[in-house]
């Protein structure tokens, strides 16, 4: 069988391994069952979410079995990684609601078929966990100055926010995680993004104390800019696998425009092209590298909103940079009455209410700049009114900057 690590490995996807050869020669002589924790924050997975999928994806391939584990239970709690405050915390209601929508956009990657991956959710077990009883067994086995040590709790410190024992709680629980699908499930194997690794790291520890049997920690590369920067926003927002937050058009401009630098490394996580054909486009200079980004945009954009839509925003991005005008696959702003009524079909509002800009006084500083066009006119003032006539028409283009588009219509 191929080896999954390898694998992994040579696509750029893996970042620290607790054991590594123990877990390679693992990997490479029998079948295990692994898992990947997502916390249901929001009602959609994001790009960032997406890495974690395609390595789930491909250890699957290699024929591992993979379990997504919902935490509508650790959700309650809030992890602190990665944050300077603590996180708002959602209801119960909305944290299952928001698990519900993951699934569905897990099984264009998963396989969840009989045999395949499982879907579970640790609200199941942590909902009902007796206080006393789990601190008498569990947390006996955490020391409070390693955990003070982990980065996702010293930058906290550092920060001067502070830190509450209900969000130090995290880590047990996310340990606790781990050790009840390796006793339910022969789960040897936890994954997940690198700014988990204490966490991830805490549960493979615990497995280890406790039941002195073995269990593994991988962690998996975060998408970057090449100034360090976490990728994944774009000028309306964060990039979401749910085509009513972001739609297919806006995902298929944010791979088509990323940096030259990260074409060839997003093309290795990101889609199951071929190394050898990644590396090819991934060599491509100066204009060249264009054709490798059309390819990272058309090919994800296809495996996270099938190819009917892929082809749609491929055909609207060639027509508007191809000089055509063909908007009928771009975002679209379609008004109500209301909203027509109420911005007065205002040029400033319009910008704001299409997710163009973020406020009005983005909206105005963009068109003191010049970078604001209605169709092929350039706005000079603040006070440019729509045409009523052109949007009940068929609607215009609302241009920010030269790659920003949106249609308006009544």
């Amino acid at each position: 069988m191929i080896n999954a690590y390898d694998v992994l490995k040579e696509r750029g996807l893996i970042r620290q391994c607790s054991h590594e050869e123990e877990l390679r020669e693992l990997l490479g002589r029998e079948k295990i069952t692994f898992y990947i924790g997502f916390d249901p924050t929001a009602d959609s997975l994001h790009v960032g979410s997406y890495v974690a999928l395609m390595t789930m994806a491909h250890m699957q391939r290699c024929g591992h079995r993979p379990i997504a584990l919902l935490g509508n239970g650790t959700a309650m709690i809030a992890d602190p990684s990665g944050k300077t405050e603590l996180r708002s915390l959602l209801s119960t209601q909305e944290l299952d609601s928001n698990a519900a929508a993951f699934r569905v956009q897990m099984e264009r990657v998963l396989d969840f078929s009989e045999g395949g991956a499982t879907f579970v959710r640790n609200g199941d077990w942590l909902r009902t966990l007796n206080f006393m009883d789990f601190m008498r067994e569990y947390a006996v086995h955490f020391s409070v100055n390693r955990m003070l040590s982990a980065e996702c709790y010293k930058s906290r410190l550092e920060s001067g926010s502070g830190l509450t024992f209900f969000e130090m709680s995290y880590m047990l629980m996310q340990s606790y995680d781990f050790l009840h699908l390796f006793e339910t499930h022969n789960c040897v194997l936890q994954m997940g993004g690198d700014d988990q690794w204490s966490n991830i790291l805490a549960g493979a520890d615990l497995i280890r104390k406790k039941l002195r049997k073995p269990a593994f920690a991988l962690t998996t590369a975060l998408l970057e800019t090449s100034d360090g920067k976490k990728m994944g926003k774009t000028e309306r927002g964060a990039v979401w696998l749910d085509k009513n937050k972001c739609a297919p058009f806006d995902f298929y401009q944010y791979w088509r425009n990323v940096e030259d630098a990260k074409v060839e490394s997003c093309l290795a996580m990101l889609t199951f092209l071929p190394m050898d054909e990644v590396k090819r486009l991934g060599a491509l200079e100066g204009s060249e590298i264009n054709e490798a980004k059309k390819i990272l945009a058309f090919t994800l954009t296809e495996q996270v909103h099938g190819t009917e839509e892929a082809l749609r925003a491929k055909e609207a991005a060639e027509a508007l940079f191809g000089g055509s005008g063909d908007s009928e696959n771009m975002p679209v702003l379609a008004l109500t009455p209301a909203q027509a009524e109420e911005t007065g079909l205002r040029a400033v509002d319009l910008l704001v209410l299409s997710g163009l800009c973020k406020s009005k006084g983005d909206a105005r500083r963009q068109i003191e700049a010049g970078a604001v066009r209605v169709g092929d006119r350039k706005i000079a003032a603040f006070d440019v009114v729509l045409s009523r006539g052109e949007l009940e028409a068929g609607g215009v283009i609302l241009q920010k900057g030269k790659k920003s588009f949106c249609k308006v219509r009544v």
